[in-house]
């Protein structure tokens, strides 16, 4: 199973790449959905990071592959300018997930 990104710059990439993490660098809505197509089709990778910038261009196909259980799992990670998630982004998702407040 691998990990594989999907980045708006060539900084994060890099740093996965010190990691051990391939990956690719796009801009816009169409070339992020061409790079998502392209690693739903490879059946060895097992988790896809995608940073936040991107995830917003595309929310609909993150919730749809969530509500599916599809595989590979997503994971939004922040980029180099860090999360541009707010403090209490965490309890919200179990929110919004489970309808219990924490």
């Amino acid at each position: 199973m691998k990990f594989y990104l999907i980045s708006d710059n060539v900084d994060t990439q890099k740093g996965m790449r010190l990691a051990g993490i391939e990956g690719v660098v796009v801009h816009g809505y169409k070339e992020t959905m061409d790079a998502m197509s392209d690693c739903l089709d490879d059946s060895d990778l097992g988790i896809i990071l995608i940073t936040e910038k991107l995830a917003e261009l595309i929310p609909d196909k993150l919730d749809e592959m969530r509500k599916n259980g599809h595989l590979p799992l997503v994971v939004v990670v922040p980029d180099r300018h860090g999360t541009r998630r707010g403090p209490d982004s965490i309890t919200r998702y179990v929110r919004d997930a489970i309808g219990v407040k924490i």
